[in-house]
């Protein structure tokens, strides 16, 4: 005799038992409901409701990996995918920026140090939303002038930035023509979003986390304090920060490695809620010649392949961030080989999810293309993770080969 799923409710959710993502005691939690109801619309016109910004800014996860000493909450990395999970399964545009400013925020920190403790503090204390625009396609010069520097060029890809109130600028110092000084003089500061100069280009167009605001920063003679101003490590980042002064333990942590664990749980998530849709309407529908979707051993080998998949990922989504937590907690400084595990299991956690993915296109059929639900969106959002440079497979299975063979490894 078949043994029945065992619930204690009227509403019990295997899936939901499977792979369980509580949101109890969450900053965002009491959000959740409003950044869900308004998801659909902000896919559709491109522009996250700014009744969701606003209320997203007066909560703590603005000042998630803000350390203590700079009046931040200094939450766990585990603690913060946790919450950029509950936001990727309502509203993954969100969640995207949101993951870009607390990703950021940590490199600024760590970059910024001790010197400007002050200036973190008091973006912290105001809750303010920092972008980092520095993708492919960047450009960014500043000639000194006395006690300001003054940038010019194109910065991409500044996630976030129509929403938020400072973008980290990295420029190479220029003479008096515009070029760049020999060898280069590379550095790294910070500009209000809607300072004199600045210009926030709407460029993003994309397939998919169409609200995210991925945009393009535009400097034209644009003014600051060179006392903002640091050297920026560029390629060396990783290894700086483990021996530069910093305003605590957790920025000795890179920040790719952790927007790599960040991404994991909002991969996690939109893959769950993709499951977890598809079994609830699967119990209830119909294939051709009116056999119940339910009853087809496809169907079943699918979904339950899809679930199996999303669980491991999650698993090692939930490890990888506790063997960072833990590394902090001990002080313990990262290695090359700490840096490149972290990113290669969720590298490999997302390669499982874009699985399950497929497994529930295809059984959702020609029905899924023609009813456009909330899968298609879905899908669509999380096709933008696996893609991603600081989690792209290529990249970093390439890194990891060579770091195996003992040869150079490249910048980036």
């Amino acid at each position: 005799m078949a043994n029945p799923v065992e619930t204690d409710t009227a509403d019990f959710d295997p899936v939901d038992h499977f792979v369980p993502t509580p949101t109890d005691g969450l900053f965002v939690e009491p959000l959740l409901d409003l950044i869900e109801k308004q998801a659909a619309e902000a896919d559709r016109t491109r522009r996250i409701d700014p009744a969701v910004i606003a209320a997203v800014k007066t909560t703590d996860v603005m000042r998630m990996t803000a350390s203590p000493e700079i009046g931040g909450v200094g939450s766990s990395i585990h603690h913060v995918g946790r919450e950029l999970g509950a936001v990727a399964a309502r509203c993954p545009s969100l969640a995207w920026t949101l993951w870009n400013h607390v990703a950021v925020f940590h490199l600024f920190a760590g970059a910024l140090g001790p010197d400007h403790q002050q200036f973190l503090t008091d973006l912290a204390a105001a809750r303010e939303w920092v972008s980092f625009p520095a993708g492919a396609g960047s450009g960014v010069r500043g000639q000194l002038d006395g006690d300001d520097v003054v940038l010019n060029g194109q910065a991409r890809w500044s996630t976030g930035a129509q929403y938020g109130d400072w973008c980290g600028a990295v420029f190479a110092v220029s003479d008096a023509d515009g070029e760049p000084l020999r060898p280069l003089d590379l550095r790294f500061t910070m500009v209000r979003n809607h300072a004199d100069g600045v210009k926030i280009d709407p460029t993003w167009d994309g397939a998919g986390l169409r609200a995210s605001a991925t945009d393009d920063i535009h400097y034209t003679d644009a003014r600051l304090p060179i006392e903002r101003c640091v050297r920026w490590f560029g390629a060396n980042r990783a290894e700086s920060l483990r021996t530069v002064p910093v305003i605590n333990h957790r920025y000795r942590e890179d920040w790719v490695g952790l927007s790599d664990l960040w991404l994991g749980w909002m991969a996690v998530a939109v893959v769950r809620e993709a499951v977890r849709e598809a079994a609830a309407s699967f119990r209830h529908r119909k294939a051709i010649m009116g056999t119940k979707m339910v009853d087809r051993p496809t169907v079943q080998v699918n979904l339950g392949r899809a679930l199996a998949l999303t669980s491991a990922a999650h698993a090692a989504v939930v490890r990888a961030c506790d063997e960072v937590d833990e590394r902090i907690d001990a002080k313990q400084i990262p290695d090359t080989a700490d840096y490149f595990r972290q990113q290669a299991i969720i590298s490999m956690a997302v390669e499982q999810l874009s699985e399950a993915m497929d497994l529930l296109a295809r059984t959702q059929g020609g029905n899924g293309l023609r009813e456009g639900s909330d899968f298609e969106r879905r899908q669509r959002d999380f096709r933008a993770m696996p893609l991603h440079i600081n989690v792209h497979q290529d990249r970093i299975t390439h890194q990891l080969g060579r770091y195996a063979l003992g040869i150079e490894l490249d910048p980036f």
